[in-house]
């Protein structure tokens, strides 16, 4: 069991940015492929981006060209390099395993207003 706590957040205009890191503890860390999820208003959680262990990455389509993944295995970190941000990507941005096996964070706040 692993135990995840994610930072960063806040408040931005559209088209500014936001990196988020994510800080996970226990010892298989490196073995597994890590995503960052969010859960805008009103909606189910849903994965934004992963990395797998040997750092080949995968985005949904709204994320694609904005958001970068990245980790690194030696300090059990994930980050999240947001760029462009839209109204729409407001929400509470989760890191977990993919597919989730952990306990959920308390995720860190993102919102972008208009």
């Amino acid at each position: 069991q692993a135990q995840l706590v994610e930072s960063g957040g806040g408040l931005v205009q559209a088209g500014g940015s936001l990196r988020l890191s994510c800080a996970a503890s226990g010892r298989f860390f490196s073995f597994n492929t890590m995503g960052w999820y969010r859960q805008a208003p009103g909606k189910q959680r849903e994965l934004a981006a992963s990395i797998t262990s040997g750092g080949r990455t995968n985005y949904a389509d709204s994320a694609k060209g904005r958001f970068t993944i990245s980790r690194d295995n030696t300090k059990n970190m994930v980050y999240l390099q947001m760029n462009s941000l839209k109204p729409e990507d407001t929400g509470v941005y989760y890191c977990n395993a993919d597919p989730a096996r952990w306990s959920w964070g308390q995720g860190t706040q993102v919102t972008v207003s208009s």
